[in-house]
């Protein structure tokens, strides 16, 4: 496609724009199009990496150094614009807090029972659809993309992101696509190795979060060790399949 095209991904915490599909912005931009990114929350409940940040856990510090680590990460994936959700000038106002998880089983989350009344899951779905469908007129998205629609492995916040990027997109007459780790039918797939080194470099600007390994594997806060991340797909809905069949 030769046309640029003006694709908004939207996540739900810092860190999830280069673990889910950092490789994937990093091919559409060196392509020419314009990719923004919008952060619902700030990640105020994530764990810490045991070792020199290990203070900053359960902190009003963590929030702020969580924000420095993400505004390093957009820059070294070449993001156009970022914001978080629901900020003036272009939101309500409203601010969205990690809502937390708990684990139900290895691979599977769930919603934590003390998610605060400001959370992003607390908040009513039409006002996070408000605050996100204002965002997306504002960068005249072409494309949507974000979780599938269990959220990639159950977290509460992932998946009220994606209702509320379905509800958006179908607001706004615009496309929505699914960010995929498997092939599958009617899935565009991605085969980004090659964009391995840029992945990881922007993976390391989150080091509150996890280490990158430097052998193709990364260990979260928790402990979980698992592959980066790098060849992708997207499943998109009716009105995205052509626009995404050209990317």
């Amino acid at each position: 496609m030769s046309k640029s095209l003006r694709i908004a991904f939207v996540h739900a915490h810092p860190d999830d724009e280069s673990l889910w599909s950092g490789a994937l912005t990093a091919h559409l931009v060196a392509a020419g199009h314009e990719v923004s990114l919008l952060t619902a929350t700030r990640g105020e409940r994530g764990d810490v990496v045991p070792g020199e940040l290990s203070s900053l856990a359960g902190t009003p510090e963590l929030e702020r150094h969580r924000i420095g680590e993400l505004a390093r990460a957009v820059a070294s994936l070449g993001f156009a614009r970022h914001a978080f959700l629901g900020d003036p000038p272009v939101g309500s106002g409203r601010r969205y807090r990690d809502s937390g998880m708990t684990w139900l089983r290895p691979g599977l989350a769930g919603p934590a029972a003390d998610a605060e009344p400001d959370s992003l899951c607390s908040r009513p779905l039409d006002d996070v659809v408000a605050d996100l469908a204002a965002w997306l007129r504002h960068v005249d998205a072409d494309l949507v993309v974000s979780y599938d629609d269990d959220g990639g492995y159950g977290h509460p916040d992932h998946v009220r992101m994606h209702r509320a990027c379905v509800a958006a997109a179908r607001l706004l007459g615009v496309g929505f696509a699914a960010v995929v780790h498997a092939p599958g039918e009617g899935v565009r797939w991605f085969d980004l190795d090659n964009l391995a080194p840029r992945v990881e470099e922007a993976l390391r600007h989150h080091a509150s979060q996890l280490t990158v390994n430097g052998d193709g594997t990364l260990t979260h806060s928790g402990g979980q060790t698992e592959p980066v991340v790098t060849s992708v797909g997207l499943r998109p809905d009716a009105v995205a399949r052509p626009v995404v069949e050209g990317l």
